[in-house]
């Protein structure tokens, strides 16, 4: 494929859109990484945290407290090095399918800011470019507030009639993304029943904790289009639950082990309802329960950023240490070769040259929508200018 670059005027967003939000192959002449972004040495941190919660009217000592966490690890998210590791894997496999499409990477809250690769972007030459981005989940901060950054953004650089965005599906289900999960959790009920053979356990009881970011209840409920009906009136928890049954449907070894769906890394005023139970809430009640062994896995997250070196690896593994349990937490995808190479083929899926035209998922909930649906995952604070949405005004003569 060749990345010929495009002089066009004006577009519409809606081009090849048809009644399911599946998109029409398109050329396009670059692809955007997009990612949440994180600090990169102590004296980023504040600054980073005050991006986060913009409009918030958060104190910088209350941004203390969370900085903790950052500052142990030196000032430094992991996360903008596993990008930097997920753009060049991308690069590597586009190459090796003789995809000539250049990689971009952009963040919403930490340099390389999205503003400045959109700008950079256009005065290459580049004129349509599809995204992909670090979350996976439907809600409005995983899918939404990306969408209506790259809108805002385009508006505040003038590209919002020259540049077109165009983004890839949440691919929650998709086998690139789901088997690598498969794999670590087989490996960590290894690890973990030879913790326990260790201790003389040998008929020692595990259980399975899928664990996420835990969101606003409103959010939740808001999340997904409003034509469609999820389990426990969300797709955000659907999705996650659909997810982990289809895991646990792939490991003989887990045959017959509870599991269950859990939150962490809540944050915001406590009187506000947030997705429940707490990770740690739900690790001190095993015991009772006869529990053993546990096994942690990082369902939410694409890869070990911060929330989950601190959130799992450090504050939920001490709780395992201190009740006595046994376990293991399972690798996020990361650069896992699967998932790369899932990532690319969902680019595939919207490019006209080299298409895939068969969308796999391994939910009945899937495969997701190109364009999102009207009103999908509602931003309760209030509405914003997006792309990639039924309901989409960027671009719009």
């Amino acid at each position: 494929m060749t990345s010929a670059v495009s002089n066009e005027p004006a577009f519409d967003p809606f081009e090849g859109v048809d009644e399911n939000g599946r998109m029409a192959p398109k050329h396009y002449d670059a692809i955007l990484l997009a990612s949440f972004g994180g600090p990169e040495g102590q004296e980023d941190v504040i600054p980073f945290l005050r991006n986060v919660t913009a409009g918030r009217g958060i104190p910088d000592e209350r941004l203390e407290e969370v900085a903790t966490h950052y500052r142990a690890n030196g000032g430094i998210s992991p996360i903008n090095e596993q990008n930097r590791a997920l753009k060049a894997a991308l690069e590597a496999e586009l190459a090796r399918r003789g995809v000539d499409l250049p990689v971009l990477w952009g963040n919403r809250n930490w340099a390389p800011y999205i503003k400045d690769v959109l700008q950079e972007a256009y005065d290459t030459g580049y004129r349509r470019i599809l995204m992909v981005t670090t979350s996976v989940y439907s809600s409005y901060s995983s899918c939404r507030q990306y969408r209506e950054d790259l809108g805002m953004n385009l508006l505040k650089t003038g590209l919002d009639k020259k540049l077109q965005v165009d983004k890839v599906r949440q691919y929650f289900d998709h086998p690139g993304f789901v088997e690598p999960f498969v794999e670590g959790v087989r490996e960590s009920i290894a690890k973990v029943r030879a913790q326990l053979d260790g201790k003389g356990m040998t008929d020692g009881k595990i259980e399975i904790l899928f664990s996420t970011h835990s969101i606003p209840t409103a959010d939740a409920e808001a999340s997904g289009p409003r034509d469609r009906e999820f389990e426990e009136g969300s797709a955000y928890v659907a999705q996650h639950l659909a997810n982990a049954r289809a895991i646990m449907d792939r490991i003989p070894e887990a045959a017959g082990m509870d599991w269950q769906l859990v939150y962490q890394s809540r944050s915001g005023a406590p009187h506000i309802p947030w997705l429940e139970p707490d990770i740690n809430d739900a690790i001190a009640e095993l015991p009772a329960k006869g529990v053993n062994g546990v096994v942690i896995v990082p369902l939410g997250f694409v890869s070990d950023h911060m929330e989950v070196l601190w959130d799992l690896d450090t504050e939920a593994m001490d709780t395992c240490k201190e009740l006595g349990l046994a376990a293991d937490r399972t690798p996020t995808p990361g650069v896992h070769e699967t998932f790369v190479s899932g990532l690319v083929d969902l680019l595939q899926e919207r490019t006209l040259e080299n298409n895939i035209a068969i969308r796999p998922a391994l939910t009945e909930l899937g495969p997701w929508y190109d364009v999102c649906r009207p009103g999908c995952c509602a931003n309760l604070r209030g509405e914003k200018p997006t792309i990639a949405g039924a309901d989409s005004t960027v671009g719009v003569e």
